[in-house]
């Protein structure tokens, strides 16, 4: 008891230290985190509130980060924090790029085969959902393939100020670089890490935390994700892009029923949904267990988790390790849209699940009629496989977009009627309409058969008596 007492006694300290920007009280995460190079910055994880009073690391944030300071150098360093009940998207290491620079080889889209699948898809007459942050639809390399749907969130920072849309910017042109002819329909679901309404959901959480009461700000960001995810399937979206998530959805038991209810009700209108894996991975003995824990929505059943790969074509080292893993994606220096019209380098497994949502919009404008259990077997079938087979670390593989449109041309469409039963009407002889007779009971058996338990009664109450008496 006294070592259970002296463990929380150091995490109460380790978090309040964490509040003040001590690094050196942070997990030994941060302490192995490399800092970042001369002209980068280190971009703070966008958070979503969510009631659980610990440090978190959700899907593609190594670690959650208060507003930055520079250091002597001159750089931009970022100061842990731990806000209690958040729900997190990514952290993007990143390094900005001009708007009007020519674009990189993209070595991610190589190593998915893009090019050669953009041969025969490029993602035509699908719509992908990215729910997320907001995007900010007038950046340059949108060329109008992005509308905004509604703001399930409905407060924080509002359109045109600097903390709007810098995540989901981010993950719109993931998918539009794999798939540059769909459509995104972006739906704000959760907010940047330094949005300001940041403050209205921790002051709504502990209201609940307290009373139990649900004002209207904590509803709001309760059931954001779940409402989105019904209006993206209701408005036709062939394809779910969630780079987001939390090891803490079992805190609330409405998160846990709200959310996998709508994932379920995409899945059977036909809509294949994707979420990242998580960025909390480990590869540390001693913090495996801690950082490597269930991320949802990727742990609902329905989803295909993606997780994240290096140019090496090893895991990420951020990217989660676990069963849900289904499917891999690049997702370390990758080139994406900033809400300012210019560009950045970033990692994370956020990335990761929006390149792996574009593949399956290239697959569906191939092949409309796939059911989402269809796209799930041919990215599986398909994919890149690691040297042993399906690993907790890449699932069953990296992506293999070429590969994937040409399984998925040939593949026939899931066929949503029910086939008629044509066996017998019954089982069995079926009913008759000749009467049926059963022999009358025998009354004899009855008479004998309460008479003995009659001798049966009265000779174990004689049997109890007796014994009673010579007792006394």
């Amino acid at each position: 008891m006294d070592g259970q007492r002296a463990g929380r006694k150091r995490r109460q300290l380790g978090r309040e230290a964490v509040r003040r920007g001590d690094l050196r009280a942070g997990r030994r995460t941060a302490r192995r985190q490399a800092p970042a190079a001369v002209g980068q910055t280190r971009e703070p994880s966008a958070l979503r509130p969510f009631p659980m009073g610990r440090d978190i690391r959700g899907p593609g944030q190594e670690h959650h980060r208060p507003p930055d300071r520079p250091d002597r150098k001159g750089e931009t360093v970022i100061r842990r924090t731990t806000v209690a009940a958040l729900l997190t998207v990514p952290q993007l290491l990143s390094a900005t790029v001009p708007a009007h620079a020519a674009a990189p080889a993209r070595w991610e889209l190589n190593a998915m085969d893009v090019p050669e699948a953009h041969r025969t898809s490029q993602g035509e007459n699908v719509t992908v959902a990215v729910l997320d942050t907001g995007v900010v639809t007038s950046h340059p390399s949108f060329r109008g393939r992005v509308t905004s749907g509604p703001d399930f969130i409905r407060f924080g920072a509002k359109k045109g100020e600097p903390h709007w849309g810098e995540h989901g910017t981010a993950m719109a042109s993931n998918v539009l670089s794999v798939a540059p002819k769909a459509r995104v329909l972006s739906l704000r679901v959760i907010l940047d890490h330094e949005d300001p309404g940041r403050d209205r959901i921790e002051e709504a959480w502990e209201r609940w935390r307290k009373s139990g009461t649900f004002d209207e700000t904590f509803r709001s960001h309760q059931t954001s994700i779940s409402r989105a995810i019904r209006y993206a399937v209701d408005q036709g979206a062939e394809v779910i892009s969630m780079s987001l998530g939390t090891d803490e959805w079992g805190g609330i038991r409405d998160y846990l029923d709200d959310v996998a209810a709508a994932v379920d009700y995409a899945g059977g209108k036909g809509v294949t949904v994707l979420a990242s894996a998580g960025n909390g991975g480990s590869t540390d003995r001693l913090a495996t267990d801690a950082n490597n824990v269930v991320a949802y929505p990727a742990a609902y059943a329905g989803v295909l988790g993606v997780a994240a790969v290096s140019r090496q074509g090893r895991r990420a080292e951020f990217s989660q390790v676990h069963t849900y893993n289904a499917i891999a994606a690049p997702g370390v220096d990758i080139r994406s849209a900033t809400n300012t019209g210019g560009y950045r380098m970033v990692k994370g497994t956020s990335p990761a699940c929006a390149l792996a949502a574009g593949a399956v919009a290239l697959m569906l404008s191939r092949n409309p009629d796939l059911s989402p259990r269809q796209v799930r077997d041919i990215l599986v079938r398909t994919a890149t496989k690691p040297p042993n087979g399906y690993t907790l670390f890449l699932g069953h593989g990296m992506v293999n977009a070429d590969r994937a449109v040409r399984a998925a041309a040939t593949t026939k469409g899931a066929e949503p009627k029910a086939a008629a039963y044509e066996g017998e009407k019954h089982f069995g002889e079926g009913p008759t309409d000749s009467p049926v007779t059963h022999p009358p009971i025998d009354q004899a058996y009855l008479v004998i058969g309460g008479v003995g338990v009659g001798v049966g009664l009265l000779c174990f109450t004689g049997t109890f008596f007796l014994v009673r008496r010579r007792r006394a």
